[in-house]
């Protein structure tokens, strides 16, 4: 949720951001209007309540003769309390549901445009010139025996597998390393639950625009989770931070779920897009003055990542009409993938400044000992989809694919065989 005395402020700000994310920037006007409205509401049912308060001093105190005519007015200012109580109640919620519905402000330097107008910051390593014809990640997976999409679509449908074998320990060592990394930086581990309450998911933002992508199970109105940033955010919903909590930085493993909506026909083949997968996910509490830094901090553990598992790889900043409800900027990184002779994402950080923490009401104490809402951030470690480019670009002509290095002793190999032609 944006900032309204910010926005009073500075309603360009808001107007030039939301014609960056291509959205209708005449809800400035809109914003400003409700809430001039709202405020002029409140101050008279706050003037006529304080009346009220003095009316019944006077009636209290005055004589016989004097109560018949001030009870009569007693009446009719209660009655006047109660319609400037509803107004303002009616506005309120007016306000809110209208500040809910948009989106953060774009962080200045954000390219514009929508999803083919990213900007490529660097490009690291050099895809590998093959001197035999590549096998993609499913073919490679079946003939280890690590993947078995067949019986996952006959148990579950379509765009659900099963890991096997070393496909599982692959998956394993991959997801221990991102924690062992994040802990190895000073983060907090954590399991978290993988279903969240409402409130905990509009707060992320995650029922807004996206609304589609989420599991909703309506018996017990729970949502399952599509990121373990979900719950991270709200670990400390409600909460005041102690002064020097901040960073407070987790780092959770979790199963997660994303319907795919709307992606009808599209990487149908193997792991790259499914319904359920692993991962390890990094979030952060922080000052708002120091959510730029800790961005490209994220950023930098990202490539880490990346670096350990020796994957050609791209930077991408993310334009404005592609970032997410609660992202004021956004950093993919993007993995070659040989069979496709492109480059798809495995891992994203976004910086939520207070957009988050105003939703779920997370707030430390500054110097002075006032709360103030925190900034918030997340970025992706490792997730199932990394499988994909660890077997395409570290496989051998014979199907059998070498392990990184830095892989290895999660793994417990150093190549993965095939067991069958």
């Amino acid at each position: 949720m944006i900032d309204l005395r910010a926005l009073r402020d500075d309603p360009d700000r808001l107007r030039a951001s939301q014609r960056a994310r291509g959205e209708d920037d005449s809800v400035v006007d809109r914003l400003l209007d409700l809430d001039s409205r709202h405020r002029a509401a409140l101050t008279r049912f706050e003037s006529l309540r304080a009346e009220q308060k003095s009316m019944g001093k006077s009636v209290s105190r005055a004589s016989a003769e004097e109560r018949a005519p001030l009870l009569e007015r007693a009446k009719a200012l209660s009655n006047d309390v109660k319609t400037a109580e509803a107004e303002t109640e009616a506005l309120s919620g007016e306000l809110v549901a209208l500040l809910t519905a948009v989106p953060n402000l774009v962080e200045e330097g954000a390219p514009e445009g929508g999803v083919d107008d990213f900007v490529v910051v660097e490009e690291v390593g050099t895809p590998r010139d093959f001197d035999f014809t590549p096998r993609d990640h499913l073919e490679l997976g079946e003939m280890l025996g690590a993947i078995d999409m067949d019986r996952g679509a006959k148990v579950s449908g379509a765009r659900f597998y099963f890991l096997t074998g070393v496909g599982a320990m692959l998956e394993l060592g991959l997801l221990n390393m991102a924690m062992q990394q994040a802990v190895s930086a000073g983060f907090t581990p954590m399991i978290p639950p993988v279903l969240v309450k409402p409130e905990t998911m509009e707060g992320t933002g995650f029922l807004g625009e996206h609304s589609a992508e989420v599991y909703h199970l309506p018996a017990d109105d729970l949502y399952l989770v599509g990121t373990s940033e979900v719950p991270m955010a709200g670990y400390h919903a409600g909460e005041i931070l102690a002064p020097d909590a901040l960073p407070s930085r987790y780092v959770g493993w979790s199963s997660c779920f994303r319907r795919e909506a709307g992606s009808y026909g599209k990487d149908t083949r193997g792991i790259i897009r499914v319904h359920q997968f692993n991962k390890v996910e990094m979030f952060v509490y922080t000052h708002p003055d120091q959510a730029h830094e800790e961005h490209q901090r994220l950023l930098a553990w990202e490539r880490e990542m990346l670096d350990k598992l020796e994957l050609p790889y791209r930077v991408v900043d993310i334009a404005g009409g592609d970032l997410g409800t609660s992202a004021a900027r956004k950093f993919d990184c993007e993995a070659w993938v040989p069979t496709q002779g492109r480059y798809r994402e495995l891992t994203s950080t976004s910086n939520c400044t207070d957009f988050q923490a105003r939703r779920l009401n997370i707030r430390y104490r500054d110097a002075e000992g006032r709360p103030r809402f925190a900034a918030t951030l997340n970025g992706t470690l490792a997730t199932t989809r990394w499988i994909v480019a660890i077997l395409e670009n570290h496989q051998r002509e014979d199907g059998s694919v070498v392990v990184p290095e830095a892989l290895r002793p999660f793994v417990g190999r150093d190549v993965l065989e095939p067991v069958k032609k």
